[in-house]
């Protein structure tokens, strides 16, 4: 299930209602953990398919045997294929296949799986019958679009295929208004999982989550959270019952002494100073460290004489395909 209430979540949401209504090919695009995996199974959840959702991650297997993973082997056909077998998409026929990490699939093997995507037919590996399939495919990738193109790790032809419905999910670190969200979500279902009765994150911790960065996005988030449940038995997780990385981000951070005598302005402006500094000038996660809204923050940036730039990520992946 995705959680969140934020716009981008929102939309995700309802691109993944979309694509359950339809039949059509998916495309799924984020970094590493911001779940794609978790996308592509509400999708087939919701669609009418009957059959069985399995996924395969594209990058994890050697490319001698991919193909015998996707389409399956006769009896005979390499050293090793002492029986037939069926890949696959055989396997999840009347279902829906996921091939994450699309773009590490070897280039040689790409015009098959366009063949299967327009004729719904596939060919064992060693055989001389086509048969026919019905399955729903959709495929992810971390890797920006633009990239795999131009270095050839995606064939142009195979990726508008593939790209007939795309559903991008942006990283934790910009949707940090989920985070309270995700957080109880992942304690009640980590409390269940370990039997516990963890009640959430004190202060200090949720404060800790705000102005991390979040390379490894949920994925992270939910691992430290079941870290601090499994060694938690009650109460509320404490800073110190997080990884060292949390830890150390929220020591890090230079103390900020008031004077006294100092003025309130002279206080808020210090105070956005350092969170600006803090975040390198990303107003999202600078509104939420200092509890306000965006818009807030936008009159007390104006109030104040500041003018920040917006913080844009250097993993985009919205740059279109050449052409």
């Amino acid at each position: 299930m995705f959680v969140g209430g934020s716009q981008a979540i929102l939309r995700v949401q309802e691109l993944i209602d979309k694509a359950a209504r339809s039949g059509s090919t998916v495309l799924i695009i984020g970094e590493s953990g911001v779940g794609k995996d978790v996308a592509s199974n509400e999708i087939h959840a919701r669609s009418k398919r009957s059959g069985r959702f399995l996924a395969v991650n594209c990058a994890a297997i050697p490319g001698d045997l991919i193909e015998s993973e996707l389409f399956g082997h006769e009896r005979g056909a390499f050293t090793s294929a002492s029986a037939r077998r069926l890949g696959i998409f055989e396997q999840a026929n009347g279902g829906t296949v996921f091939l994450d990490e699309i773009t590490e699939m070897k280039p040689e093997l790409q015009p098959k799986l366009l063949r299967v995507l327009e004729d719904h037919k596939i060919r064992r590996v060693g055989g001389e019958e086509s048969i026919q399939v019905n399955v729903r495919v959709i495929a992810a990738t971390n890797r920006p679009l633009h990239e795999a193109l131009e270095s050839r790790k995606l064939r142009e032809d195979l990726y508008y295929r593939l790209n007939v419905l795309k559903i991008t999910i942006p990283p934790l670190r910009e949707r940090l208004e989920d985070l309270d969200l995700l957080v109880a979500h992942f304690v009640e279902e980590l409390n269940q999982e370990h039997g516990k009765d963890v009640d959430g994150l004190d202060a200090e911790s949720l404060a800790a989550f705000r102005a991390y960065d979040w390379p490894g996005n949920v994925r992270e988030l939910r691992n430290a959270i079941e870290r601090a449940v499994v060694t938690r038995e009650q109460g509320r997780i404490a800073l110190h019952d997080l990884p060292e990385e949390f830890y150390e981000v929220r020591h890090s951070e230079a103390e900020f002494v008031v004077r006294v005598g100092s003025t309130l302005e002279a206080v808020e402006h210090e105070l956005i100073r350092r969170t600006l500094e803090a975040t390198g000038n990303n107003r999202s996660r600078a509104a939420d460290i200092l509890g306000v809204s965006r818009r807030s923050l936008y009159v007390m940036l104006h109030k104040n004489g500041f003018q920040p730039r917006e913080r844009r990520s250097s993993r985009s992946n919205d740059r279109n395909p050449r052409t």
